[in-house]
């Protein structure tokens, strides 16, 4: 069976050196975190879990798009990557962010070309400009052949409901290619109150990758659901990681809470959900999770990824092909979605 992940990170040198001292300004609470990690491994040990022992270097194999990770793809039983860019160009100037990531799509587009039997990817886009960022993912997905974009977090102090992002999304409304919401740091007026108050690294960890950055993407899709942003843009079709991002946990909830007389929606929040959003498990490879995320989407709107270099690619094949679900639904949710989707 073809196995496609679509969550499996790189690293850009310059956007990273670019961002670093802005992203420090805005999140202090990253500075010191780490201090009970040894080497970038993780201290679970639950062997029934190996994919959550993040590899040591993780963040060298972040700027491998080569021979490096095609081994580890090969030694998993991966069959293809679709890659994307750690990072938040959108903290950047503008001009710096239109001109970085310009070359960073070049440099993924070569490594796609190089490779296209395993490798695809999602655009980077400097968000706070939004008309470059439409030219960007047009040129992108039109002459670098990129199969849509991915967007850490929010693209600025709102999120992508706002007005301002209108070009962005009537060009991926428009190209017809999927918006990959991934999460993103969470403001600092956020930070302090909600997730403050701890020994400084538990803070951290509650704040980003244990909690608080997955509210914030799962915030995203709300208020894009609440205003009526699937409504005005009826080819959107965003992929939601780390199995929605808690929303579809709650999904009932809001719509018993919101109905169609309240919210002015032409569909049901449900069914917007059930119609744009595509869910993956971003490494939490998980039964429940699983379980839950079918029974509500369906096998044919579920992707697979792994969310490499950060978590570990031992046990990727294995989690799926002994789901509890038919043969026919496990090839869609390894491949046949994805190359639909995408048009791999």
């Amino acid at each position: 069976m073809k196995l496609i992940c679509v969550e499996e990170h790189v690293l850009n040198p310059a956007i990273g050196a670019e961002a670093q001292t802005l992203v420090s300004a805005e999140a202090p609470y990253l500075s010191d975190w780490g201090s009970r990690v040894v080497d970038g491994i993780s201290t679970v040990t639950d062997p029934s879990r190996p994919h959550v022992i993040a590899p040591s270097e993780s963040a060298r194999k972040g700027f491998e798009m080569g021979a490096s990770r095609l081994a580890d793809m090969d030694s998993a039983g991966i069959d293809m990557q679709v890659l994307s860019y750690g990072g938040f160009p959108q903290l950047l100037p503008a001009q710096k962010a239109i001109d970085l990531c310009r070359a960073a799509n070049d440099k993924l587009a070569d490594a796609a070309h190089a490779n296209p039997e395993r490798f695809a990817g999602f655009a980077t886009l400097p968000w706070q400009a939004p008309e470059a960022a439409a030219i960007e993912l047009e040129r992108a997905v039109t002459e670098l052949g990129l199969k849509g974009a991915l967007i850490n977090g929010r693209p600025g102090e709102a999120f992508l409901d706002d007005p301002r992002y209108t070009p962005i999304l009537d060009a991926f409304n428009e190209l017809n290619v999927a918006l990959y919401l991934h999460p993103g740091l969470p403001l600092p007026a956020v930070q302090a109150p909600y997730y403050g108050g701890f020994e400084r690294e538990l803070s951290a960890r509650l704040s980003m990758f244990a909690w608080g950055w997955h509210n914030e993407a799962g915030i995203q899709v709300v208020r894009m659901l609440l205003a009526g942003v699937f409504d005005r843009y009826p080819s959107l079709q965003v992929i939601s990681g780390h199995w929605g991002e808690m929303v579809p946990f709650f999904l009932q909830r809001l719509e018993d809470s919101i109905p169609q007389e309240a919210s002015g929606l032409k569909r049901p929040i449900v069914q917007t959900y059930r119609e744009h959003v595509y869910v993956s498990p971003s490494g939490m490879l998980t039964i429940p999770h699983f379980q839950f995320i079918y029974s509500l989407m369906g096998a044919e709107r579920i992707l697979y990824s792994i969310d490499y270099p950060y978590q570990s690619l031992d046990g990727a094949r294995a989690f799926i092909e002994n789901l509890p679900i038919s043969e026919a639904e496990k090839a869609l949710i390894a491949h046949g979605n994805a190359e639909r989707l995408l048009r791999l």
